[in-house]
């Protein structure tokens, strides 16, 4: 199982938000790229970045900062990025920036056809992330909540093709209260692609607490505040990740 260091990038900078929450800021590094290295250099084999601003403005706002861990870690290990990307163009252009996988979130529930579209143009690339409270999907960096049921969407979604599902528990995120176990498992049982669990891991625990489910498709594990507040060992998570 991977364990996924989070960037999110606001202002150009690295911080964790409290449930999402733009004002409940803490900012962890003036320089992403540097923090893309250090996690390269720890073992990382996949990054997960956000641009938290253009979550909320509904198109990218840190493209240079993008550019630049991507400069960083080269081809060495694959990239992920969310935040703000709505349109064909902007997927085209962070894939060629050398970016691996794009994450569609709220576009690809308010605009499945878009969704759709982009399995089409760049399959291989294109990530769902789907955050939820309480089996419920939300929109617009978390500030709407939707009727739409977690499972009903993933399904759908995994028919146009898309090559995973970010899982977020919206409701633990940055809150280091432990990842939501039961819906994670829940959700990756019943889908053919693979599941990477988001949101409130706090310790080793949670890790080892996941690991009996990766046969079920939880390949991996975001973890964000809890590595930058010194809470969980990034070695000692990759060791426990595979078995040790």
């Amino acid at each position: 199982m991977q364990i996924i260091p989070a960037i999110d990038i606001k202002d150009g900078h690295c911080v964790r938000l409290k449930q999402g929450d733009m004002h409940a800021v803490t900012v962890f590094s003036e320089d992403p790229a540097a923090m893309a290295q250090h996690w390269l250099e720890q073992g990382a084999k996949r990054l997960h970045l956000v641009d938290l601003n253009g979550a909320v403005a509904g198109k990218p706002r840190n493209e240079l900062a993008i550019r630049e861990v991507v400069s960083v870690i080269g081809e060495e290990i694959p990239v992920q990025l969310g935040g703000g990307i709505r349109d064909l163009d902007t997927i085209e252009r962070y894939l060629d920036d050398g970016i691996t996988y794009v994450i569609i979130g709220t576009a690809a529930v308010k605009n499945p056809g878009f969704l759709h579209d982009a399995c089409y143009a760049f399959p291989g690339h294109i990530i769902v992330g789907l955050d939820a409270r309480e089996g419920k999907v939300a929109t617009d960096a978390w500030s709407k909540m939707t009727g739409h049921d977690v499972l009903d969407l993933a399904k759908k979604f995994e028919d146009y093709g898309v090559e995973a599902i970010v899982y977020t528990d919206i409701g633990r995120d940055g809150m280091l209260t432990g990842i939501n176990i039961e819906a994670t498992v829940k959700l990756a049982r019943e889908l053919k692609i693979p599941v990477i669990a988001s949101g409130g891991i706090a310790s080793i625990d949670d890790i080892k607490e996941l690991l009996p489910y990766e046969n079920d498709g939880i390949i991996g594990a975001i973890a964000g505040r809890a590595l930058y507040e010194g809470k969980l060992d990034f070695k000692a998570a990759l060791k426990a990740a595979k078995g040790g």
